[in-house]
């Protein structure tokens, strides 16, 4: 019986199998790195929202604490957007009639709230508690980042599972005293920067400091808190 193929079909077939191979492979690590680009997560990426407030003037410039605004942040899960009146306790007495101001005047007559754009936004599927977080000595700059020095809101992280589990597979790297939480100025622990606890001990090492803290706030094993049931409920 004569040969349907030629010879060279063989060569041709491997070649082909590989390249698909290489081409789904390279499709998929395209599609991995676009999710975890800015463009998926809009890290680094300030969002329009309806008055460009500056976290920076207020908080830096002002000096207003985290928890004036965002109240609910020691006792509940989620830290709670301030309300109109918030705003007008300053505003009704300084910048009264700067106009990028009139949509929280606006507000404030209507009683219609201003619609915020969410910055960091968790999925629906995703279980997340503040309180949790802050009474056990996670720092807000450990997820929001520099707060203070942002003119225009922004997601310093991607808030995605792998970046989450970095932090939680080892606590004791980013955990700090809890009178330090809202402290933007904080500094890890150095020999040129020791850090004191209210019993009088001092730890110049952040790993030292994070394992004692880790016993004082009574921080779960590790094998709890990568659970899924722990944020997948």
């Amino acid at each position: 019986m004569a040969q349907i193929f030629h010879r060279s079909a063989n060569s041709i077939a491997r070649l082909s199998i590989i390249g698909v191979v290489v081409i789904v492979s390279v499709l998929l690590w395209a599609g991995l790195e676009m999710q975890r680009s800015p463009y998926a997560t809009y890290q680094d990426v300030a969002q329009a929202q309806p008055v460009p407030f500056s976290h920076q003037h207020h908080a830096a410039g002002d000096g207003i604490d985290c928890r004036y605004c965002h109240t609910s942040v020691e006792s509940s899960s989620f830290a709670g957007i301030p309300p109109t009146k918030t705003c007008m306790n300053c505003h009704s007495q300084i910048w009264t009639n700067a106009p990028m101001l009139e949509p929280v005047r606006e507000s404030f007559r209507t009683g219609q709230s201003l619609i915020w754009t969410r910055v960091d936004d968790l999925p629906d599927f995703v279980y997340f508690d503040h309180s949790i977080h802050v009474n056990k000595g996670v720092g807000c700059f450990s997820c929001h980042g520099q707060v203070d020095k942002m003119p225009l809101m922004y997601a310093a992280n991607s808030l995605q599972m792998e970046w989450c589990l970095n932090c939680h597979r080892a606590p004791e790297k980013f955990l700090r005293p809890r009178d330090q939480v809202f402290n933007m100025s904080y500094q890890q622990p150095s020999s040129d920067n020791p850090v004191k606890l209210d019993d009088g001990s001092v730890f110049t090492d952040q790993i030292a400091l994070g394992n004692e803290l880790k016993h004082r706030y009574h921080i779960r094993t590790v094998q709890d808190i990568t659970s899924c049931s722990t944020c997948h409920r």
